[in-house]
C-alpha cells in the first residue's frame, strides 16, 4: 500500500478516536492482524510472518521472523548466526531476527483488507461503546418510544439502540401503543445476534417503583429516607416500607407529600396502581401491623424462630386485611418476610373457647382415670 494512502488512513483513525471514542491503536492492531491473515492466504506463507504499521506515517512493513542458529537448515524459519550478524553484531544464538520482505502486489491486497477491517472494527467498536454506555445504566430508568407491539413483546426506540420489554416485564393492566412514549427500568443489557446490544426493559419490576420514588422524593435520593423493601403486584398494588434515622423526618409523610402530590405523580406514572407507604419498624409486630394497612390490627403474636405471626383484626376488618384474592395479606408477607395468619376477633375467641374446652375435657379424663385406678 502506498504510504500516502496509509497516512490518510491514520489521520482518519485519529479523527474516529476524537469523535467517536474508537481507539486508533485498537484499529491499527486489528488491521495488522488482518494483513497477516491476508498475506498468508495470498502468498501461501508460513506462520512466522508479521506486519507492522508505523503509527505516525502509516508505512506498512512485512517481516519474516527467523530464529538465529549456528547453521540454518530451514531458511524459512531459521537464519545462521553469520548472516544475522551481518545485520547487527548484537545477535546471539536463540535470538529472533525480523527480515523485511516486499511481496509483489501486496499494496493492493492491503488496501482492500484495510477498508474491510476498518469498517468492520468501527461497527464492532461502536456496538461495544453503546453496550458499555447502556450497561452502565442497568438499574436506571430510561425513556423510549414504542416501535412495535406484537402482543407478546414491546420493542422500544431508545435512541442508540432497541429496548425489548417481554410480556412478563409488562404491566398487565397497561396498553402499549406504537409511537407512545414510555419509561422503563433497565433490567439487563445483553449482546444479541451479531453482537448487537439489546436492552431488556421492565415496568413490572419492584425496582421500577423504587427508582420512581427516588425521582419524586428528594429525601430518598439524598439518603435521608431509606426504602427498606418493596412488594408489588404490578398494575394493581404496591407496598413500600420506608425508614429514616432522623427523628425530625416523617418518612411516610415525606413520601406522600402535601395533599398527596408526590405519591400521586408515581401513581400517575403507573396508571393508577395503588401504593401503600408504610413505616418500617425493627419490632416485627409493629411492622407487620403497619404492613396490613389499610386494615386495622388489634394484636400481633409472633414466633421468632418460625418467623410466623398470628394477627387478630376486628370482624369488620377481616376481608380488608386479607384483601381481594388474598392480595393484601400476600403483599404484607412479602414486604415483611414473615408468614402471616389473619384471624377475626370472633374467630380468635372461638379458637380460645375450643382450646379451653379441650383443656377441660383433658382434665376431666385425667381425673376419671385417677378415680378408676384408686377403685
Amino acid at each position: 500500500m502506498k504510504a500516502i494512502d496509509m497516512k490518510e488512513l491514520i489521520i482518519a483513525m485519529k479523527e474516529l478516536e476524537d469523535e467517536r471514542g474508537i481507539k486508533k491503536e485498537y484499529l491499527i492492531e486489528s488491521l495488522e492482524m488482518a494483513l497477516v491473515t491476508a498475506y498468508k492466504k495470498n502468498f501461501d506463507s508460513a506462520d512466522n510472518v508479521k506486519v507492522v504499521i508505523d503509527r505516525e506515517t502509516g508505512e506498512t512493513h512485512v517481516y519474516s521472523s527467523k530464529m538465529v542458529v549456528e547453521a540454518a537448515k530451514d531458511e524459512c524459519f531459521e537464519i545462521s548466526l553469520e548472516d544475522a550478524r551481518k545485520k547487527s553484531k548484537k545477535y546471539e544464538i536463540g535470538d529472533v531476527v525480523d527480515i523485511e520482505i516486499v511481496p509483489k502486489n501486496f499494496g493492493r491486497i492491503a488496501a482492500q483488507t484495510a477498508k474491510q477491517v476498518v469498517v468492520q472494527k468501527i461497527r464492532e467498536a461502536e456496538r461495544e461503546i453503546v453496550y458499555t454506555e447502556f450497561n452502565d445504566k442497568k438499574g436506571e430508568i430510561v425513556t423510549g418510544i414504542i416501535q412495535k407491539n406484537d402482543g407478546n413483546t414491546v420493542v422500544l426506540d431508545l435512541g442508540k439502540l432497541e429496548g425489548v420489554m417481554p410480556l412478563k416485564e409488562q404491566i398487565p393492566t397497561e396498553t402499549y401503543n406504537v409511537n407512545d412514549k414510555i419509561r422503563g427500568y433497565v433490567l439487563e443489557v445483553e449482546k444479541g445476534i451479531k453482537g448487537n446490544p439489546q436492552v431488556i426493559v421492565s415496568r413490572s419490576h419492584p425496582d421500577f417503583v423504587r427508582r420512581l420514588f427516588e425521582f419524586e422524593i428528594p429525601e430518598i435520593y439524598e439518603g435521608l429516607i431509606e426504602i427498606k423493601n418493596i412488594s408489588r403486584d404490578a398494575g394493581s398494588r404496591s407496598k413500600v416500607a420506608v425508614y429514616s434515622t432522623n427523628e425530625n423526618i416523617d418518612p411516610v409523610g415525606s413520601c406522600v407529600g402535601q395533599k398527596g402530590v408526590r405519591i400521586q405523580n408515581i401513581i400517575n406514572e403507573l396508571y393508577g396502581e395503588k401504593i401503600d407507604v408504610i413505616e418500617w419498624d425493627e419490632d416485627p409486630a409493629v411492622f407487620i401491623a403497619a404492613a396490613l394497612l389499610p386494615a386495622q390490627v388489634l394484636a400481633v403474636d409472633i414466633k421468632e424462630e418460625e418467623k410466623f405471626a398470628q394477627v387478630i383484626v376486628p370482624d369488620d376488618q377481616l376481608s380488608l386485611a386479607i384483601g381481594k384474592s388474598g392480595q393484601n395479606a400476600r403483599l404484607a408477607a412479602r414486604l415483611t418476610n414473615w408468614k402471616i395468619d389473619i384471624k377475626s376477633e370472633s374467630q380468635f375467641r372461638k379458637m380460645l373457647e375450643e382450646a379451653q374446652n379441650e383443656s377441660e375435657e383433658t382434665v376431666e379424663e385425667v381425673a376419671e382415670e385417677i378415680e378408676n385406678e384408686e377403685e
